[in-house]
């Protein structure tokens, strides 16, 4: 599978890069197993921060309201108990729910590769030799975006992350820079154009294709 590759300066380059079948050749592609990944992704980074009182946590209530009998009401023993307002929360979140989402790690690169096999067949991977941007400016990949044309949200997937080009990439809020070995489903299935470099490309055939 050949795919359109470019130099770091943008121009086209003489050979067009191979795409392993095994990784960016997987269709048709499983809703299901796509689904679960990409929730399991966010489930997995979900902090939970949520909690309310019980009735044992609200301050006060510790005066029973009125005597037990004779007055005609029902009876309490405290004003802090849920059905009364101001008092404690019945069932709500404690804090210390667990979220986690466990995918079988078979799973997890099979839902990596049919997403990679998506993005490809919508012509959307796009190969660059290197990206070494040494002046480390936000123009210098601007330029590179500009003249190979594309927009919206862009995945870069390196080998290496180097300083120059984490700080190059910082002000590019629809930008994001991974290592190949850290992709995952909810990145590639959000991002309108996938940028491999040559070298990250090589890592992500051996980690996906093959036997591996």
């Amino acid at each position: 599978m050949a795919v359109i590759t470019y130099t770091q300066s943008g121009n086209k380059a003489t050979t067009a890069a191979k795409l392993d079948k095994a990784v960016f050749g997987v269709m048709p592609a499983n809703d299901e197993i796509l689904k679960y990944a990409y929730t399991a992704y966010l489930a997995n980074g979900r902090v939970n921060l949520a909690k309310t009182k019980t009735r044992g946590l609200v301050s006060g209530g510790g005066r029973k309201p009125w005597r037990q009998k004779g007055t005609g009401r029902a009876r309490f023993g405290s004003s802090r108990v849920p059905i009364w307002r101001g008092g404690g929360v019945t069932f709500g979140p404690t804090g210390k729910e667990n979220y986690e989402k466990k995918l079988p790690i078979q799973i997890k690169r099979l839902a990596v590769r049919q997403a990679l096999s998506l993005s490809a067949d919508k012509e959307q991977v796009i190969i660059i030799e290197s990206l070494n941007p040494k002046s480390a400016k936000t123009t210098e990949i601007v330029k590179l975006f500009d003249k190979i044309k594309i927009s919206g949200r862009i995945l870069l997937v390196v080998n290496h992350k180097t300083p120059e080009l984490l700080r190059a990439t910082a002000n590019l809020g629809k930008v994001q820079v991974v290592q190949s070995r850290y992709l995952n489903t909810y990145d590639i299935l959000n991002a309108d154009h996938i940028i491999i470099t040559s070298d990250g490309l090589k890592e992500v055939h051996e980690w996906l294709g093959g036997k591996s």
